[in-house]
C-alpha cells in the first residue's frame, strides 16, 4: 500500500514510517520539521515539506495513497493547562483538516495516535479500554475529543480508522537507523538521559512516598518499535475487517522512576544524580494500560519494552550526539 505518515519526520512518527518501510509498503512523509528532523527522514520515503493547516498541501499529499497515519499533535500535557489555544488549533483543526482532505482523495483507511491521557485517573490497573475516558489534562481532552470525531467519519463518511491509545513512547530503533534526538523533551527517560551526558545536573524525581514497590511513580513505558509494529498490524487489522478499533498498546505492568534511574545508572555508567522533589498535584501512584485486546485482536505484544532495551536504545542514540 501507498502510506501517507503525516508527522513522519518526528520522534515516533520516523519509527512508524521505518516499520512500514521494513514491512514492504510505500511510505510518503508529510510534516513541516516544526518538531520533525530531517535526519529523521529515509531516502526509500518520498518527503512532503507542508502544514496540516495548508488545506490543498495535505489535500495535494493524499492523493494516491491508500491510508494515512497521523500523528502530527502537540503534545505536552503540561504545557496544555495553560495554552488550550495552541492544542485547539494544533490538534483539533489540524486534525479536521486531515480528515476532511482524506475524503475528498478518497482515502477512507486512518490509523490515529491516540493516548492513553484520555482515560485521566486511573480507576483500576491495568486500565483497559471500557475505563471511563476523563482525560485530567487539556492534551487528553483533544485526543479523545479526535477520537468522537473519527467516530462521526465512520459513521458518515465511511472513514475506517484505528486509534491506538499509548502513553509513554520510549527507546529507540535497536539497530540504531534512527538517532534524530527530540527537541525540548519533557519525558522521563530523556531527561535522565540530558543528566547522564553532563546537559542537566540532576534527575527530579517528584515524590517518593507513593504507594508502590519503591515509593516512587510507576508509568506506563512502550518502546517505540512495539508501537511502530502497532500501526501497522492495526492498519492491516481494519482493512481486513472493514471496520473501526480503538484499542491500547500498553505495557501491563508499568515501572517506577527509580527503576529508570537504577537502570540507566548501570547501562551508562554515569552517577546521575537523583532530587526528590514535592509531588505534582493530580500525579497519581500508578498509571499503565492493558495491551490484552491489542494482543488478541492484532497479535501485537510489546517485544522490545524491557527496561534493559528501552534504556540501553536510548543511551546508544544519545551517544551519537555527545
Amino acid at each position: 500500500m501507498n502510506i501517507l505518515v503525516v508527522g513522519g519526520a518526528g520522534y515516533i512518527g520516523s519509527h512508524v514510517a521505518r516499520e512500514f518501510l521494513d514491512s514492504g509498503h510505500q511510505v510518503t512523509v508529510f510534516d513541516n520539521l516544526s518538531t520533525g528532523m530531517r535526519e529523521n527522514l529515509f531516502a526509500e520515503a518520498r518527503f512532503v515539506e507542508g502544514d496540516i493547516h495548508d488545506y490543498p498541501a495535505i489535500l495535494k499529499a493524499m492523493r494516491g495513497a491508500d491510508a494515512v497515519v497521523h500523528l502530527a499533535a502537540a503534545k505536552a500535557a503540561g504545557e496544555s493547562m495553560v495554552k488550550p489555544e495552541k492544542y485547539s488549533v494544533q490538534n483539533l483543526c489540524g486534525s479536521v483538516n486531515i480528515l476532511n482532505a482524506a475524503v475528498e482523495a478518497g482515502v477512507l483507511r486512518l490509523v490515529f495516535s491516540s493516548s492513553a491521557a484520555t482515560y485521566g485517573e486511573p480507576k483500576y490497573l491495568p486500565m483497559d479500554e471500557k475505563h471511563p475516558t476523563e482525560p485530567e489534562n487539556y492534551y487528553g481532552f483533544t485526543k479523545l475529543e479526535i477520537e468522537r470525531i473519527l467516530a462521526w467519519y465512520d459513521k458518515l463518511k465511511g472513514l475506517r480508522f484505528a486509534a491506538l491509545r499509548y502513553f509513554n513512547a520510549a527507546g529507540y530503533d535497536p539497530r540504531g537507523r534512527i538517532s534524530g534526538l527530540e527537541r525540548n523533551p519533557a519525558n522521563l527517560i530523556p531527561v535522565i538521559m540530558e543528566a547522564a551526558m553532563g546537559m542537566r545536573p540532576s534527575v527530579q524525581v517528584f515524590g517518593d512516598d507513593y504507594d508502590t514497590k519503591d515509593g516512587t511513580g510507576v508509568r506506563d513505558y512502550v518502546h517505540v518499535s512495539d508501537l511502530a509494529r502497532g500501526h501497522v498490524a492495526a492498519l492491516e487489522w481494519i482493512s481486513r475487517e472493514d471496520r473501526s478499533l480503538v484499542v491500547n498498546l500498553g505495557s501491563d505492568a508499568g515501572l517506577s522512576v527509580l527503576e529508570l534511574i537504577e537502570e540507566a545508572r548501570r547501562v551508562t555508567g554515569k552517577p546521575i544524580k537523583a532530587e526528590i522533589v514535592a509531588r505534582r498535584p493530580g500525579d497519581p501512584a500508578s498509571s499503565y494500560a492493558s495491551s490484552a485486546l491489542a494482543k488478541r485482536l492484532l497479535g501485537w505484544e510489546a517485544r522490545d519494552s524491557d527496561l534493559g532495551t528501552l534504556i540501553s536504545s536510548t543511551w546508544a542514540a544519545y551517544k551519537k550526539h555527545a
